[in-house]
C-alpha cells in the first residue's frame, strides 16, 4: 500500500499543490485553510514536521553586534544628499545593531523549511489588487518566532482537521485544517 495519497496528479503537480497548501496555512493570519479531506491529511503531515523542526531549533541562535551603514533621512523620510566633487551623493551613518545569528543546526532547519515553503506577500485590505504597500512575509521567521513558542511543551499534534461538509459541485468532503 502507498505511504501517501496521489491526489490524482503527477508528482511535480502534487508537490506544488501541497507546498501551496502548507504556505497558505503558515501565512494565514488566523492559521486555518479550507480544503478537501485528502489534501488536508497530506498537508498536515508536512506542517507537523515543519512545526516540530521549528520547536526544536527555536532558541538555537546567538545575538551578535554589528555595525551597519544606514542612509540618513530627512523629516519626510527621503534620503539626504550632499554634493561631493560635483555629484550628489547619499549621506550614510554608521549604526550598531544587535542581530540573531543562527547556529549551524538552526541554519540547516531554516534551509529545510525554505525547501517546502513558497514566498508569500501580505496585501493590505484597503489597497487590495494593487502592488503598492505589499510586503514579503518571512514565513520561516514566523514559524520560529510566533508559531513555535506556542507549542514548546507539546509533543506533536500541532494541527487539527475539522469536517465542514460536502462540496456542492463534486461531493468531496470539505475540511478546515488549522493550528491547535
Amino acid at each position: 500500500m502507498a505511504e501517501y495519497r496521489k491526489l490524482g496528479r503527477t508528482s511535480d503537480q502534487r508537490k506544488a499543490l501541497l507546498r501551496g497548501q502548507v504556505t497558505a496555512l503558515v501565512a494565514s493570519k488566523d492559521g486555518r485553510i479550507i480544503t478537501t479531506q485528502a489534501r488536508a491529511k497530506e498537508a498536515q503531515k508536512i506542517v507537523e514536521g515543519l512545526v516540530a523542526l521549528a520547536v526544536r531549533e527555536k532558541d538555537n541562535y546567538e545575538m551578535v553586534k554589528v555595525t551597519a551603514k544606514v542612509a540618513r533621512k530627512d523629516k519626510d523620510g527621503k534620503r539626504v544628499k550632499e554634493v561631493k566633487d560635483g555629484k550628489k551623493v547619499t549621506v550614510y551613518d554608521e549604526v550598531e545593531k544587535e542581530i540573531k545569528k543562527d547556529l549551524p543546526s538552526r541554519l540547516h532547519a531554516r534551509r529545510q523549511m525554505l525547501k517546502v515553503l513558497y514566498s508569500a506577500k501580505e496585501i493590505p485590505t484597503k489597497n487590495a489588487g494593487k502592488k503598492k504597500n505589499t510586503k514579503e512575509i518571512d514565513l520561516v521567521a514566523k514559524l520560529f518566532d510566533e508559531i513555535a513558542p506556542k507549542y514548546v511543551g507539546r509533543n506533536g499534534g500541532y494541527t487539527r482537521i475539522i469536517k465542514v461538509g460536502q462540496r456542492k459541485g463534486d461531493g468531496a468532503m470539505q475540511v478546515v485544517l488549522e493550528f491547535v
